[in-house]
């Protein structure tokens, strides 16, 4: 079974700052497209980044400007780096290939903005 593993979520306050990790499998990771999803209580799942294997980057308006994408090639990692983060932001973050999510869906990491 094709596991993705997310890390770095928080509790970070309005206008704080997130990293997050997402450890792929390396037969994934070296061939497909990579992407950040995102889900929020009551809400359907939503790709918020995505990024290719020669680094090409996507971003939903939403975040456009305030996240950004990146691969570790080394590590096999990829990480979404969010700034000036709103309370709309909230959400559990996923990792996935993109922009279908072709495999099952790992644990994900909470991301809750809030003072």
């Amino acid at each position: 079974q094709v596991q993705f593993v997310e890390s770095g979520g928080g509790l970070v306050q309005p206008g704080g700052s997130l990293r997050l990790s997402c450890v792929a499998p390396e037969n994934i990771f070296s061939i497909y497209i990579i992407g950040w999803w995102r889900q929020a209580p009551g809400k359907q799942r939503e790709l918020v980044a995505r990024i290719s294997i020669i680094n090409t980057t996507v971003y939903a308006s939403s975040v456009k400007g305030r996240f950004t994408i990146s691969r570790d090639n080394a590590e096999k990692t990829v990480h979404l780096q969010m700034n000036n983060l709103k309370p709309e932001d909230t959400a559990v973050y996923y990792c996935n290939t993109g922009p279908s999510a072709l495999y099952s869906w790992g644990q994900g990491t909470q991301v809750t903005v809030s003072s």
